[in-house]
């Protein structure tokens, strides 16, 4: 693994805000965190803990919620601290206080975890990486006959939307499946602009296209495989109903048989999205975003355990976060409607 050592200083202390209490460590042989805000309902403790309990650890992932990085810090440099995840609003700002950056962290230009660099001289050294390019790739890998992912390679690829998780499927779609032309479809051309130019300046921003019609959809080559990373919403607004109607022209290509891959992000609400259904509904196959969260964490547990993700309890994974994203959405459905 080649690192890059960062250089950037870090950034001024944010204003001093509420921050949760450190949790008791002294039953634990090693701990680890999750850094963000809001994370009350985030499955990553449940993951990492079906692991260590499989694993015969005494480990444990705390969530740590606060939108005061400050407060996050010193949580690393505890003896018994073995990794963190991170999200928002951390992804880009703890980078500066970390030691060195794994290649896909620097290209994506955001860490979503945290490990220890082995040392030799006692000197603790935290490296940031992203492990959602990770589990974008073996979402999509690990669910796909042979024969659609022979297809994605020197095929176009498409991304929905133009958020945070779109550099992390550009950089999986281009570096990982060899994806040559990214279709962008996204309500927001300036959101597009900027995804392009952060991607650009970090060398894989070749071959980004940002389809801003159903007239340019219509005129282009049928994707292998789809990322869409957008929230369930209906369409409302004149941008959102063109970008929808560009995201079905984009699904219509291709013959029965001959559809690609489409990853739905969205795993919170079910597995019918909106664009889930239209998907099926045009023959494409439809892998589950908790397939994508599901693989980022077993990446995450490679990296802080050193062991490789084929020694890790695989299914009981899954097993155990299908049924509490089936729990939480059967609890979801069952709620009045205001």
């Amino acid at each position: 693994m080649s690192l890059r050592l960062t250089t950037t200083a870090p950034s001024k202390s944010a204003p001093q805000v509420p921050v949760p209490p450190v949790p008791s460590t002294a039953h634990l042989d090693k701990v680890g965190y999750l850094f963000g805000f809001p994370i009350a309902h985030s499955l990553s403790p449940l993951l990492h803990g079906t692991i260590y309990d499989s694993l015969s650890l005494n480990y444990e992932q705390h969530l740590f919620e606060t939108s005061s990085l400050s407060a996050c810090l010193p949580l690393m440099h505890s003896p018994k601290f073995y990794g963190a995840s991170v999200t928002m609003p951390f992804k880009v700002a703890i980078m500066p206080h970390l030691d060195a950056l794994t290649p896909e962290a620097e290209a994506i230009g955001a860490v979503n975890t945290v490990f220890l660099l082995p040392s030799t001289d006692g000197r603790r050294r935290l490296c940031g990486t992203n492990t959602d390019c990770i589990g974008i790739r073996e979402a999509v890998l690990q669910n796909s006959p042979p024969a659609k992912i022979a297809a994605m390679k020197g095929k176009p690829g498409m991304v929905i939307g133009g958020g945070g998780t779109s550099r992390a499927a550009i950089y999986a779609l281009k570096r990982f499946l060899g994806c040559s032309v990214i279709y962008l479809v996204n309500r927001d051309k300036s959101e597009v602009d900027a995804v392009i130019a952060e991607c650009s300046s970090k060398g894989f921003g070749q071959s980004l296209v940002w389809v801003g019609s159903v007239a340019e959809a219509e005129a282009l080559e049928k994707p292998g495989v789809v990322i869409s990373a957008i929230p369930d919403f209906p369409p409302k607004t004149e941008e959102e109903i063109r970008a929808r109607r560009t995201i079905e022209v984009i699904l219509e290509k291709g013959e029965k048989g001959d559809k690609g891959v489409l990853l739905e992000m969205c795993y919170s609400e079910g597995p019918n999205t909106q664009i889930a259904v239209l998907s099926r509904e045009r023959d494409w196959q439809v892998v589950g975003g908790t397939e994508a969260m599901i693989w980022q964490g077993l990446e995450q547990d490679r990296v802080w355990l050193n062991r490789e993700v084929n020694t890790l309890p695989v299914e009981r994974v899954k097993n155990v976060i299908g049924a509490e994203v089936a729990r939480r959405v059967k609890a979801k459905e069952a709620r009045p409607k205001l």
